[in-house]
């Protein structure tokens, strides 16, 4: 058949993670199970930082923004697979490959933003500590937060709107589990060359631009805690920022594994498992890494636990009446 834009009767089909007929049972509760944990864990992180007034801080704002993304940023590739599994069926429209690539791009980018500006809060908290409440002040963290989403939708509505020109083949297939960018573009039937070359200019822009915040802002605090004369304040600071840095290192860890990776290239089992790790895995760690490791939030949520329970009792004790 001769390439031709048939974008009006035109599907995909996503071929998944195993094309074993017995995985897919094991597949669709493991994936279920997870998606189920993501979104309830990142809600009930959202829950704790509304209701407690100790956590309206700007550390916990970027954090409720951050839990906010997660549970879009799972939903855009999880549900769709769950259907797949459970109708048999590996078939995505063109217009539904699109959107997923779109929003999946778009909550990409503000995790990647967010976790840039959550290192800097850390960095003014520990390396400014008197300056911090004139310069975190809400009107900035509310902008940083517009930006964040504003670049996002930018970035990703730039890159949608070039995947509209290209021309496929009907019945086309995708070697992944989603729409992923880059696996898209290798099954197009027209010349994808500056598909490719914005596509790696602007993920080198972005994605350099907030890791090297990152890491600027680490290198900042490592230097400020180490001239802390006490272990005790040495051990409190590295706490502060101990839960950020290991949700930095998981997220960068498994996405530039994606990536940079020879071995871990989009169309093979090792990416598809790293793509795993970094849009399914870490959104549903996150909220695990922050409650664990976060004195105030293990607080607020035996506050509300307290709250619930002694509810249920004064509930009770009125029917009972």
């Amino acid at each position: 058949m001769k390439p031709g834009n048939q974008t009006s009767t035109l599907e995909f089909l996503l071929l998944g993670l195993s094309q074993d007929p017995e995985h897919q049972p094991m597949l669709f509760g493991l994936f279920l199970l997870m998606f189920v944990v993501t979104v309830l864990g990142n809600l009930l992180i959202i829950l704790v930082v509304s209701i407690d007034s100790h956590l309206h801080t700007p550390m916990y704002f970027f954090l409720s923004n951050l839990s906010f993304s997660d549970i879009c940023f799972i939903t855009t590739t999880i549900p769709k697979m769950l259907v797949n599994i459970q109708t048999q069926s590996k078939s995505i429209t063109y217009a539904e490959c699109i959107t997923q690539m779109y929003f999946f791009m778009v909550f990409a980018g503000v995790d990647i933003f967010l976790l840039s500006v959550m290192a800097y809060d850390q960095f003014v908290a520990i390396c400014h500590p008197l300056h911090y409440p004139v310069i975190m002040n809400p009107h900035l963290s509310g902008l940083l937060v517009l930006v964040s989403w504003f670049i996002s939708f930018s970035y990703s509505l730039i890159q949608s709107l070039l995947m509209l020109p290209l021309s496929f083949c009907t019945n086309q297939i995708i070697k992944h589990f989603y729409c992923e960018h880059a696996t898209v573009l290798t099954i197009a039937c027209s010349n994808t060359l500056i598909n490719y070359i914005i596509l790696y200019i602007l993920i080198c822009v972005l994605g350099f631009v907030p890791f090297s915040g990152i890491l600027y802002s680490y290198s900042k605090i490592v230097s400020s805690i180490l001239r802390i004369p006490s272990t005790d304040g040495k051990y409190k600071a590295f706490s502060t920022c101990g839960s950020h840095l290991s949700v930095v290192s998981l997220f960068y860890g498994t996405g530039l594994g994606v990536y940079l990776s020879s071995d871990a290239s989009s169309s093979s089992e090792k990416g598809m498992v790293a793509s795993v790790m970094y849009t399914v895995v870490t959104p549903m760690l996150n909220p695990f890494i922050y409650s664990l490791r976060n004195k105030d939030i293990k607080k607020a949520l035996q506050a509300l636990r307290a709250i619930f329970f002694l509810g249920d009792k004064f509930t009770c004790f009125s029917i009972l009446r």
